[in-house]
């Protein structure tokens, strides 16, 4: 019992406390968008996500995070698992808008993207620490770019350019903060031009075009610019203090697509106002800043990047859904963490921030 108590204390309490306001905030905004349609489904599977995320969390705390560092063969297994699961998406899972993302288990979804993400940031993590002097070579870029390249393929097919994006900028951040070359970071930048005007031309679906060409010049308001319209009324109209739970029209009444998802930002925007938003990213900031502390006190490379790894996961995620919500980027998909309705983003976060608060329990954590 001793050790459980002593255990506890050494949690990072400020990064628990700031995640569960966000996810606070997210439950509070499903709840005001469950009221029209009187259906608070989704508000009660969020909590029980959350409990079960809260638990694995303090679980995980006490796992030995040192088992991947230590065990590639382990990191490998779970690598190819995600790889069968995104597979077999494109066979067993109903196809939603035309989008296959999740299996559907009774009530329930199972989003395999998030098993990519936790098996990426693991295998990156391993892969750069144990060849961090040899970054000058052109190979270990490759290679870890042939790694990612595999699942970002199956996952664009789905399609899901939203996740896509989230991956490759975990590996770019990755590269960075192991050392990149310039030339070598310019080479990559010009081969994702490339990628790009070659997946415009063969890949991209034409309501994936159409997205992004009313970004840049919003030509059917009515229809493909309808939501981001929405969006951007809902973040406008809300003032400082906004609406009030329950009264804002583009949440209540349909207007707001997805406000439980991917316009969450928005819908918080429009019933909690400036106030509700500057909240939202004063903890978003804080839980970047108590997790770099983490990868400040990590004794070795691995944990070092693994943490900061997460942290690139969570900063690309919320540039990209905010980006979205405010009209600064065009409307692709990706939820807000924390806050957005989803089982399987909800308890992956919450399970990685387990094994982040048992790096800062380890002994040779040092922070000054």
């Amino acid at each position: 019992m001793n050790f459980v108590w002593s255990h506890i204390k050494k949690l990072d309490w400020t990064l628990i406390l700031a995640s569960f306001g966000l996810v606070l905030i997210g439950l509070v905004s499903i709840y005001s968008s469950s009221l029209h349609s009187g259906d608070f489904t989704n508000l009660e599977k969020n909590i029980a996500f959350f409990t079960v995320g809260a638990v694995l969390m303090v679980v995980f705390s006490f796992f030995d995070w040192k088992i991947f560092r230590e065990n590639p063969y382990l990191i490998l297994i779970l690598y190819f698992f995600s790889l069968l699961l995104l597979a077999g998406l494109y066979f067993f899972a109903p196809a939603t808008r035309g989008v296959r993302t999740w299996y559907k288990i009774g009530p329930f979804s199972l989003d395999p993207i998030e098993l990519t993400k936790l098996s990426l940031l693991i295998l990156l993590a391993k892969y750069f620490s144990s060849r961090h002097v040899e970054m000058y070579r052109i190979k270990h870029v490759l290679l870890s770019g042939l790694y990612v390249l595999i699942p970002v393929a199956l996952i664009f097919f789905q399609p899901n350019l939203g996740s896509c994006l989230v991956i490759m900028s975990l590996w770019l951040g990755i590269l960075v903060i192991s050392g990149i070359k310039m030339r070598h970071f310019l080479f990559l930048m010009l081969a994702f031009m490339l990628v790009f005007a070659s997946g415009w031309a063969f890949f991209l679906k034409d309501y994936q075009k159409a997205r992004i060409m009313s970004f840049f010049v919003p030509y059917d308001p009515l229809g493909i610019s309808w939501s981001q319209n929405q969006s951007k009324i809902a973040v406008g109209i809300g003032g400082f203090y906004g609406k009030g739970i329950g009264n804002g029209s583009q949440t209540q009444y349909g207007f707001l697509s997805e406000p439980q998802t991917d316009f969450i930002f928005a819908a918080v925007a429009e019933e909690m106002g400036i106030a509700g938003i500057a909240a939202v990213l004063m903890l978003f900031l804080l839980v970047i800043w108590r997790i770099t502390r983490i990868a400040q006190g990590a004794y070795d490379n691995f944990s070092k990047l693994f943490v900061l790894g997460f942290a690139v996961l969570l900063i690309a995620q919320i540039i990209i859904h905010v980006g979205m919500n405010i009209g600064f980027l065009p409307i692709i998909g990706l939820p807000l963490p924390y806050l957005s309705y989803g089982g399987s983003n909800m308890i992956a976060t919450f399970m990685i921030l387990g094994i982040l608060q048992s790096i800062k329990v380890n002994p040779h954590f040092e922070l000054s």
